[in-house]
């Protein structure tokens, strides 16, 4: 008989109530950060990062795990997060995020939710924590076949992976360019490797933003704001022979803002050197309405290459 796992329980128990906190009271979080107790804050939060990555892969496991194929192509929607361009520049408000998504193709149908926190500081550096707090799927025979999966449908709560990116201001200039940098990390917290949904490896990557406004029409508060993106992604495989595949990142998008409307459209890639389905794709679309600091965000994407999933989703973004 197995014993329970008192460890778990209690780190679940946990991230229940800093779930909770950050959705029913978000100003609590907002005015402790703004009376420098951000500190604090983020310490809680690494904990319990540190403690969701320590239990990765103590869930899941396949005895076909070393069939596995670790590339897009062959993993979940969410296992191989794609760069976000962001204007090239630092936001000046923190946001909280939640997100439903419906992620599907002939071979998946994937709903999941994801939580997100920005944190700005001083408009030259932010920090932006993501979250994939719940995942659902449903696979057809072949795809599971495909993918070594265990199962062909499953859920879980709070069991995705962190996503964690640092950002940085290095040029701001309307004359000529603005440009952001920023370095990743995708954890290796996701626990459900055995039906191909997270990986059980670390994923990271680094990038640069150039961004510039090319046309402003301050009466009728509309402009056109075009930007381009590159840089260089790595991520961890399961094979003992080249464990690492490494990639070159690419993008370029447009955002066109009319009073409290803003669209944004962009094309992202990366493109890795095994050429084992490892050069997704995406085009995205998203359009935010806001009133109050209060954001309504749809979004609609569509995969390409070795990306298979196009995407609708709703959001809800509180800014302060």
């Amino acid at each position: 008989m197995n014993e329970p796992n008192l460890g778990k329980f209690t780190l679940q128990t946990g991230y229940f109530y800093h779930f909770f906190v950050l959705i029913l009271r978000p100003e609590k979080i907002i005015n402790d950060m703004k009376h420098n107790h951000a500190i604090a804050f983020l310490s809680i939060f690494i904990a319990t990062f540190i403690g969701q990555a320590s239990k990765a892969g103590a869930v899941s496991y396949s005895d076909d795990l070393e069939k596995m194929t670790y590339s897009s192509r062959y993993f979940g929607p969410c296992a191989f997060p794609m760069p976000e361009l962001h204007n090239g520049l630092i936001g000046d408000r923190y946001e909280i995020e939640l997100r439903g998504e419906y992620q599907f193709y002939s071979g998946d149908k994937t709903t999941d939710m994801l939580l997100r926190v920005y944190l700005p500081f001083k408009k030259v550096a932010a920090l932006e924590v993501s979250w994939l707090i719940y995942d659902h799927f449903k696979m057809t025979p072949e795809t599971q076949a495909e993918r070594y999966a265990v199962s062909a449908t499953g859920k879980s709560w709070f069991q995705g992976d962190i996503n964690v990116s640092a950002m940085f201001q290095v040029l701001k200039n309307p004359k000529i360019m603005d440009i952001l940098i920023s370095a990743n990390i995708k954890t290796a917290s996701g626990e459900d490797v055995a039906n191909a949904r997270f990986t059980d490896a670390a994923t990271y990557w680094f990038d640069a933003n150039l961004a510039r406004t090319i046309y402003t029409d301050e009466a009728r508060n509309f402009s056109v704001r075009v930007n381009v993106l590159g840089g260089f992604y790595c991520w961890m495989t399961n094979k003992i022979r080249l464990r690492q595949n490494d990639a070159y990142v690419y993008g370029a998008g447009a955002t066109v803002t009319y009073r409290n409307f803003t669209f944004t459209t962009d094309y992202t890639s990366f493109h890795g050197y095994k050429n084992d389905g490892d050069h997704p794709a995406i085009w995205r679309n998203k359009l935010n309405y806001e009133i109050k600091k209060n954001i309504i965000s749809v979004r609609y994407n569509h995969g390409m290459i070795d990306h298979l999933y196009d995407t609708v989703s709703l959001g809800y973004i509180r800014c302060f």
